[in-house]
């Protein structure tokens, strides 16, 4: 084997710790050249760390939002509406366009604007890409509205965000017709994504569900508990289910659908907060029908979850269900019915274990479900993007007093800022209304929910509806807050400021 130049050692400016004699055994072995590379990198890391302290932070910095995808599951149609955040400087664009590639159904340029256009049912899912400040504090959400049929019902979904891992919480197989979870790749190379799961009975081990190739810019749908890729017949009996969708190479948008049965409603399911010990599910709707939180642990630990129902009467311990214990690795489901008396609440959960939490609901000819969700106070304003029909902000302040401040808008402009106020310990209920101009019964038009300065932490949810007694139709859309800053890691101290992030 040649030699390497050792001459190259003197054109580097090594750091005082960087120990010579260890450089020239390095330089013996068979992969001299790679490391007198990495040495060299060192050697400069070094240097600029010596050389400009104080100009790295090891506590990092928060940045602007420049850049956002979202993708809507399309299938069955429905209206797609986006909202973009009011009151910033304009610059940046947004479009929708079919994922598969084509034209765009549409785009804006201005913060502020709404937009929502119909759709037919079909195979395509839709990507949102937005750039520069329009970017910031972006929503686009997918709502269906079937009067008739078997598919009667109204549904809704967030459009999705692409990730490496996340949950869903809902019904099982055993207790839905159809379960269809859709796999969106948005990204220019192959994603592999990996289902588990866990029901009432425990977890459902199998080597099904591994691997499922998704190929750029294409949408999968997985039917869960039909094919291998579904997890199999593992699956087939679970009454409710935990399913976690993680990839082990690229990211993935992914929905899931849930069809009830014939004439009982479907809905696509919001994607779960990640497992925590302390967890707030806001926006359980009032009225008739069943209620029920459902529960899951997917540690190896059994928790023990202190309960507390949040009304607009105050904040109270369900009699007999103020502590549930909750096996390890399970899903649990618990009745709400007698613990609300119909009142429209928040559960707050307390846990000595990081457990997931939502709920799911009945009422009238269709089902609902939802899920915890972290505060809007400090995190960012909470948004909605479609809000025709009958239209409900449920707001809880589980720890004081808190505001907010709320403004709905559509294309004719926008109406009249209103301050929402919380008392502590309370849920409170703010109907919705269009802005003026423009305003017709069918008419998109979205919503802005900003928590008011020195204001307490704040959990929210929409609850849109339609029709009376056996012909009312519902869906519930936990608010989630819009991001309009990202954290940028710190730099001081570590070579890992040298490697890009995920």
């Amino acid at each position: 084997m040649k030699k390497p130049d050792l001459n190259l050692k003197l054109n580097l400016k090594l750091s005082p710790n960087v120990d010579l004699d260890k450089v020239l055994r390095l330089l013996s072995l068979r992969y001299a050249s790679a490391a007198l590379v990495l040495v060299a990198v060192a050697a400069l890391y070094g240097a600029a760390a010596f050389s400009r302290p104080g100009e790295a932070s090891d506590k990092g910095r928060e940045a602007p939002v420049a850049t956002a995808v979202m993708v809507c599951p399309g299938h069955e149609g429905g209206r797609l509406a986006v909202q973009s955040l009011p009151d910033r400087k304009a610059g940046g664009s947004v479009a929708m366009t079919p994922t598969k590639g084509g034209s765009a159904l549409g785009a804006m340029s201005s913060p502020g604007q709404s937009w929502g256009k119909d759709t037919k049912s079909g195979d395509d899912s839709y990507t949102l890409r937005a750039t520069g400040v329009m970017a910031a504090g972006l929503e686009a959400e997918q709502t269906t509205h079937w009067d008739g049929g078997d598919d009667r019902g109204l549904a809704g979904a967030r459009c999705a965000t692409p990730a490496t891992d996340l949950w869903f919480m809902g019904p099982g197989p055993a207790s839905a017709d159809e379960l269809d979870l859709h796999l969106t790749n948005v990204d220019s190379q192959p994603a592999f994504v990996d289902l588990t799961a866990m029901s009432g009975e425990g977890p459902l081990d199998t080597v099904d569900g591994r691997a499922t190739r998704v190929d750029p810019y294409t949408t999968k749908v997985v039917k869960i508990g039909e094919s291998a890729e579904g997890l199999g017949s593992v699956v087939t009996s679970a009454a409710d289910l935990a399913l976690r969708v993680s990839t082990s190479s690229g990211r993935v948008a992914a929905s899931l659908r849930v069809r009830i049965g014939e004439k009982k409603g479907l809905e696509w399911l919001p994607r779960s907060h990640a497992p925590a010990s302390s967890l707030l599910v806001p926006g359980v709707p009032g009225g008739s029908g069943q209620r029920r939180l459902v529960v899951a642990v997917p540690g190896e630990a059994d928790a023990r979850i202190r309960v507390q129902v949040i009304t607009a009467d105050g904040a109270y311990a369900p009699l007999g269900q103020d502590v549930l214990d909750a096996p390890a690795r399970t899903v649990t489901s618990v009745p709400l019915d007698r613990a609300l008396l119909g009142k429209s609440s928040a559960v707050r959960l307390v846990s000595d274990r990081p457990v997931l939490a939502g709920f799911a609901a009945e009422r009238g000819a269709d089902v609902a479900y939802g899920t915890a969700t972290p505060p809007l106070a400090g995190s960012g304003p909470g948004i909605v993007a479609d809000n025709r029909f009958d239209s409900t902000l449920v707001l809880s302040a589980p720890a004081g007093a808190a505001a907010v401040r709320v403004t709905t808008m559509n294309a004719g402009g926008r109406g009249a800022s209103q301050e929402i106020k919380i008392p502590a310990g309370r849920t409170v209920q703010h109907e919705l209304t269009a802005p003026a101009k423009g305003a017709e019964d069918d008419e998109t038009y979205g919503a802005v929910i900003i928590p008011e300065p020195g204001s307490a932490p704040v959990h929210a949810s929409r609850t849109l509806s339609t029709g009376k007694g056996d012909e009312y139709l519902f869906t519930v859309l936990p608010i989630i807050p819009a991001p309009t800053t990202v954290h940028l890691p710190g730099t001081a101290g570590s070579q890992t400021a040298l490697i890009p992030g995920e």
